[in-house]
């Protein structure tokens, strides 16, 4: 079996290995797909290596690349993402294979960490792959005024997104930065070309999005068996007038699809519960120095939205 870096060529064969392996439930599986998320991406290009066998492509593993700021200090790193087996070749370690030398690559490239929110089945893999879970993440839940359960029963309805130009999301994003890094805790450096590729042009889910020069808020609905949850994934303020539009935003957003929770990460205020009821996070380091490893094993360290480790 060999174990190389993927190339343009072979997306069609990855795609088809994903297909094979995964189905198309849970998410769209298409070249255009692909190379939203492993090449538009403007963190920059994913890791992608394969494993080929008889010139048959097998199994696929993909980092996709993300910046995390500290203080001052930007950090590159890797979210681990698509992987996958094709069904006649499982059983043979082909996901070990291809994530080792994936994490060789990263490493002799000078990055920093990989991140990821594994399910509970692939949990115990990384694990034995150096992997430490940090914390299941926190989550504020706010049940929503009754009178909102009356309206679009349905939830499919998108408005046209209202954003700010970019200009406007140029100086918000800056300014938001700059308060972030004073907090002294690990945060997702936002710009406008990631907010546009994250939520503006995401084909996975749809985002309902509303921005000005104060403010950025993107939200969408998850629909479950009894309940209809409005999900706060993005908000970005920089001062006080900036949070009343946030806060004015989410009720009308919570209102016009008829919403009977609120999630969302530290945003909301009033009467709901805060606990630890998201998915693991989990880290793997790769050149970190000993001391900031253990302190990014604290989930009081980082500082993040629902949509920085939101799976899509």
């Amino acid at each position: 079996m060999q174990i190389r870096k993927a190339t343009e060529q072979d997306i069609p064969k990855i795609i088809e290995v994903l297909k094979a392996s995964l189905g198309e439930t849970s998410s769209k599986k298409t070249e255009a797909v692909w190379r939203y998320k492993h090449e538009d991406n403007p963190f920059g290009i994913s890791v992608v290596l394969v494993a080929e066998e008889n010139e048959e492509i097998v199994g696929v593993r993909a980092f996709m690349r993300w910046q995390w700021q500290l203080g001052d200090q930007i950090f590159s790193t890797f979210r681990a993402v698509d992987t996958a087996t094709h069904p006649d070749h499982q059983g043979k370690g082909v996901f070990k294979k291809l994530t080792l030398n994936a994490l060789e690559v990263v490493k002799k490239q000078g990055d920093d960490f990989i991140f990821n929110t594994p399910n509970t089945q692939s949990l115990p893999g990384y694990l034995k792959m150096g992997w430490k879970e940090v914390s299941k993440l926190k989550i504020r839940v706010k049940p929503t005024n009754p009178f909102n359960w009356l309206y679009n029963k349905t939830g499919k309805a998108y408005t046209i997104k209202n954003t700010s130009g970019e200009g406007q999301l140029a100086n918000l994003t800056l300014g938001y930065n700059k308060l972030k890094a004073k907090e002294n805790r690990l945060f997702t450096l936002k710009s406008p070309e990631y907010l546009i590729w994250r939520y503006e042009n995401n084909p996975f889910q749809n985002y309902e999005v509303k921005a000005d020069q104060d403010f950025y808020l993107a939200a969408c609905i998850k629909e479950h068996k009894y309940v209809k949850e409005l999900r706060i994934t993005e908000h970005i303020y920089s001062d006080d007038r900036g949070l009343q539009k946030i806060n004015k935003a989410v009720k009308e957003f919570s209102k016009k699809f008829g919403a009977q929770i609120i999630t969302s990460m530290g945003l909301i205020s009033g009467f709901g519960f805060s606990g630890n009821y998201g998915p693991v996070l989990t880290l793997r380091d790769v050149n970190l120095n000993p001391y900031l490893k253990q302190e990014l094993l604290q989930l009081d360290n980082w500082s993040y939205t629902l949509g920085d480790l939101e799976l899509f």
